[in-house]
């Protein structure tokens, strides 16, 4: 999915004029991506990503509607990667070691606005700020969500 909001972005949006409705943007394992309608299954046997994507990029400006394809890629793996967890019986440790893993990778959000390489930067002169003072109370705080996203080829059995 990366690759498609990112290298690829000028024939994703290529794929996108068509006449079709509720298109998706499918990433697999495989580093591959496809537009496509919905599965026509009810209810579907994963979770489904943003519905309409093409709807969007009408009168959006080409950054803009990449970051909300994004943004809503970044919730559709969450959210299989947590469905694979609960068909796979995953306790309460295995829960929170699947979200330590995907919490160590930027988002689909950060590399497509190129905000993983901002937060590097700033991780990097706060913790040269910090020790240079005396270990005071001032921690960085970052948000338990700001690394969602998950390579569709982990492997969740070995959880």
């Amino acid at each position: 999915m990366i690759k498609a909001l990112t290298i690829d972005a000028t024939e994703l949006i290529k794929t996108l004029i068509t006449e079709k409705e509720n298109l998706c943007l499918y990433g697999y394992p495989s580093e591959q991506w496809e537009v496509n309608l919905p599965a026509e299954e009810v209810p579907p046997e994963l979770p489904e990503p943003a519905l309409g994507i093409n709807f969007a990029r009408d009168g959006m400006q080409e950054k803009d509607w990449l970051s909300l394809v994004a943004v809503h890629s970044d919730a559709w793996l969450l959210a299989v990667a947590f469905y694979f967890g609960a068909r796979f019986g995953f306790d309460k440790a295995d829960r929170k070691r699947l979200f330590n893993m995907i919490n160590d990778l930027p988002t689909i959000f950060e590399v497509v606005t190129g905000a993983t390489k901002k937060q590097t930067k700033e991780k990097s002169s706060v913790s040269n700020h910090s020790s240079n003072k005396s270990k005071s109370n001032s921690k960085v705080r970052i948000h338990p969500f700001s690394c969602l996203a998950v390579p569709l080829n982990v492997n969740l059995s070995r959880f």
